[in-house]
């Protein structure tokens, strides 16, 4: 045989062998997990060196090459999809690439809403056919129980999200994955605080909560959020109250009738601010990432006050003079 013909024979011989071996790790040698069931989370825009770049921090060891080539040979890799997503092991590179493109038609998926109540959150877990309402016949209490979780209030504990599920999969698993996922938000944002002038005076990253989740019901507006803060952190230092409404809403419970009232202000109640100093015994709803941040990292300013433009922004005022010109011109609509 002639050696250029055989050169060419072994090449193509190990060619093949290279894509039998690349075939059997794709679709059947099960990948590195550092648990036998994890909770990943994959961001929105990610592509493939990033999703593995994101995997490898989570916990699955996936080459960042191997993804890449996995996604483009497939052609799909513009599917990968954003959102939470529960892995057992044993898990191949095939499988894994399925639930994350949705090549699993089994896959159903529910959204936690940043800023949604535990009333709604249950609501909505209610109205999902496709998963087995365990956690509808308890109490708050016996529902905290069933997560292993160690607060005594349920409100705020559950990280706003997509959460991907296998039909038929019961609401625990849900809410405990959302409970996980929210405490391990919580933790590292209180790991990653920084130590500056006008932090707020926060003894715990439950009280960072009960912070965060304040600040997500003033203002669904993402660049405002530091500068709420901000005005929080201020009022905290100086002893003054928060005065803040969604609080004393979140106290009138089902009295609450849509318009708050003068009344409703002098009305004590342990979630009334305009009543009682300092935090709330509880966050009033779920706060997302970027609440989280603002909550530990506010904006240098010295604002104590703020009104609703109107528009989904705020004004901020440093003084009260400042503040009751700003209610005229954006609530009372004076000249």
């Amino acid at each position: 045989m002639k050696r250029p013909l055989l050169i060419a024979l072994v090449l193509l011989v190990l060619t093949g062998a290279l894509i039998a071996l690349g075939w059997w790790q794709y679709t059947q040698s099960p990948l590195s997990m550092s648990r036998q069931t994890l909770d990943v989370e994959i961001e929105r825009g990610a592509a493939g060196q990033s999703v593995a770049a994101s995997l490898n921090r989570q916990g699955i060891s996936v080459p960042s090459w191997q993804m890449a080539l996995a996604l483009r040979l497939r052609g799909d890799a513009q599917r990968i999809r954003a959102g939470n997503f529960e892995l057992n092991a044993p898990m191949t590179l095939k499988a894994l690439l399925d639930r994350l493109t949705r090549g699993d038609v089994s896959l159903r998926e529910i959204v936690l809403v940043e800023g949604w109540t535990i009333r709604q959150v249950r609501d909505a877990l209610a109205r999902q056919s496709d998963l087995k309402p365990d956690s509808r016949q308890l109490d708050d209490q016996a529902l905290l129980k069933a997560l292993g979780a160690v607060e005594s209030h349920p409100e705020g504990l559950f990280a706003p999200d997509t959460y991907a599920f296998v039909r038929g999969s019961s609401d625990l698993e849900i809410l405990r994955r959302a409970y996980r996922l929210q405490t391990q938000r919580l933790e590292s944002a209180w790991a990653a605080r920084p130590n500056k002038p006008g932090a707020p005076p926060l003894k715990s990253a439950y009280e960072a909560l009960i912070l965060a989740s304040i600040i997500e019901k003033e203002t669904g507006r993402e660049a405002d959020r530091p500068q709420v803060a901000a005005v929080f952190a201020n009022r905290l230092n100086r002893g003054m109250m928060l005065q803040s409404d969604p609080t004393t809403i979140y106290g009138m419970g089902s009295q609450f009738d849509g318009n708050l009232r003068r009344r409703d202000l002098r009305a004590d109640t342990p979630y009334n601010t305009y009543t009682r100093m300092g935090l709330p015994p509880s966050p009033i709803a779920m706060p997302g990432r970027a609440s989280l941040a603002a909550a530990l990292n506010p904006a240098a300013s010295p604002a104590l006050y703020f009104v609703a433009r109107g528009d989904g922004s705020s004004e901020f005022s440093n003084d009260l003079a400042a503040h009751q010109r700003a209610v005229n011109r954006f609530q009372k609509k004076a000249p």
